[in-house]
């Protein structure tokens, strides 16, 4: 394969319209992990590619909502693009209803363009988002960075239920960095105690591991772990939270310890937690807002 555009991380993962409902408001956006952990990558200033996968007649309302580069946007084509309903429950946005209401078509080895990249960074939606093999194949190009949400969060005739994964002791060491929040994280390992799970799921073959919850981010690997809380200012933007904050991290970890990466990824999601859209800052943004309230 002839390897051409070098990226700091590369993105895969659907784009999906969201039919977002708080308080009786609705609003309709395109979302999806792919979209908020680009943004965040952006941010920092590194090098981002994304692939992602829509129907033709969606395609054009990509560069609208990426900022990449468009050379450094890949799209492949999908009968439908994915749309999820997210019903928000309470105030906080910890509690809601998600329905699938069109699922996409998964990821597979054939659709990687040929770029390489340090990180490559699976940001799914739903369980079925990726062929499982392209998990060694990534492994084997770069580090791989999994949100464990599209492995976990089924669509069972519209409802999405979250059930285990099955064979994450078979795909679980292939992963240089994983992502679950506290729910999930429980899910996996029966543990609610987020240290004890993260312990689990590093015992089971990842190397490095966080869990998010709305009070804190924990990152640990076998050698050490952080745990750095959250300052929002208010909750308007907690859609993209998770892929915000991991996004943020594992560029950070290219260059930095543990310790100060997840302290500029937390500061960064927090920032974010202000507004619903991706993040739009600059690495500035995040500094002066770590000086000021960490």
């Amino acid at each position: 394969m002839n390897h051409t555009v070098k990226f700091d991380t590369f993105v895969i993962g659907h784009v999906s319209l969201d039919c977002n409902i708080y308080q009786g408001q609705e609003r309709r956006s395109f979302g999806g992990a792919v979209v908020y952990s680009s943004h965040a990558a952006v941010a920092g200033g590194w090098r981002v590619g994304v692939l992602t996968k829509t129907s033709e007649e969606d395609r054009k309302m990509l560069e609208n909502i990426f900022n990449v580069p468009q050379e450094n946007l890949f799209h492949t084509a999908s009968p439908v693009t994915t749309s999820i309903r997210n019903e928000y429950l309470t105030e906080d946005r910890e509690r809601r209803i998600c329905t699938a209401l069109r699922v996409a078509a998964p990821f597979t080895v054939a659709d990687l363009p040929p770029v390489t990249s340090s990180i490559y960074h699976l940001g799914g939606l739903i369980a079925g988002d990726f062929d499982q093999e392209l998990l060694p194949e990534l492994a084997s190009r770069g580090k791989l960075a999994v949100d464990v949400q599209a492995f976990l969060r089924r669509n069972e005739g519209g409802s999405m239920v979250f059930r285990d994964w099955e064979e994450k002791r078979k795909w679980l060491p292939y992963i240089d960095y994983l992502k679950t929040d506290a729910a999930e994280a429980e899910i996996m390992t029966g543990e609610a105690d987020r240290s004890k799970a993260a312990k689990m799921l590093l015992e089971w073959g990842a190397k490095e591991v966080m869990i998010t919850h709305n009070t804190e981010v924990l990152v640990q690997n076998r050698d050490e772990r952080a745990v750095v809380p959250l300052k929002p200012r208010n909750l308007t933007g907690r859609t993209g939270r998770g892929d915000s904050c991991f996004s943020a991290y594992i560029t950070e970890r290219l260059e930095k310890q543990m310790e100060r990466a997840a302290r500029y990824a937390a500061a960064l999601v927090s920032l974010k937690m202000e507004k619903p859209e991706p993040f739009s800052g600059n690495r500035n943004d995040v500094e002066d807002y770590l000086e000021h309230f960490y």
